[in-house]
């Protein structure tokens, strides 16, 4: 079992994060839409080709906020080369609140509120509250993780260079 800190308290994953070179696993997670409401998502729905995945425990709070601002920033300048994502369980209606108050349009919110289907699956889901890790992957258009960052302590942002070399590099 992985194992992350919050300001310095061991929490526990309820399983291993996807390793480099490892198939991407998959899920049934959220997403929402003006006019068209919730509507489910899976792995196999998302576009083959290049994909950023971008997991946080909460788009409200600061250093989700500024991550996925950061990378929505970054990935802009890629296009439509690349797809790219942000996974948490914060409601699909609040994700797309939060996206038009920031201005977030390259990287597409996805909720894992209700069955924490990804949080398991990639064993990202915190035991002790039920969030997701800070984690980030790229992952190639053949669904082979080529890249893989579990954030060690839940307060820091992700190492960005490596991850935006890696998504570069396959395109």
């Amino acid at each position: 079992m992985a194992t992350i800190t919050f300001l310095g308290e061991t929490l526990h994953l309820v399983g291993e994060p996807p390793a480099v070179g490892e198939h991407a696993r998959d899920f049934v997670v959220h997403g929402y839409a003006a006019g068209k409401g919730v509507f489910p998502v899976t792995w196999p729905d998302l576009p083959r080709k290049p994909r950023l995945i971008s997991s946080v425990p909460s788009l409200d709070t600061p250093v989700c906020s500024r991550e996925t601002v950061t990378l929505n920033e970054r990935i802009g300048a890629l296009g439509p080369t690349v797809a790219a994502y942000t996974v948490s369980v914060d409601l699909p209606f609040a994700q797309a609140r939060w996206c038009g108050a920031e201005g977030v349009e390259n990287m597409q919110s996805l909720s894992d509120y209700k069955t924490r289907s990804f949080g398991n699956s990639w064993g990202l889901l915190v035991q002790e509250s039920q969030l997701l890790a800070r984690a980030v992957f790229v992952v190639d258009a053949d669904d082979v993780v080529t890249y893989a960052q579990l954030v060690p302590e839940v307060t820091h942002e992700p190492d960005y260079e490596p991850l935006l070399a890696a998504l570069e590099d396959l395109i």
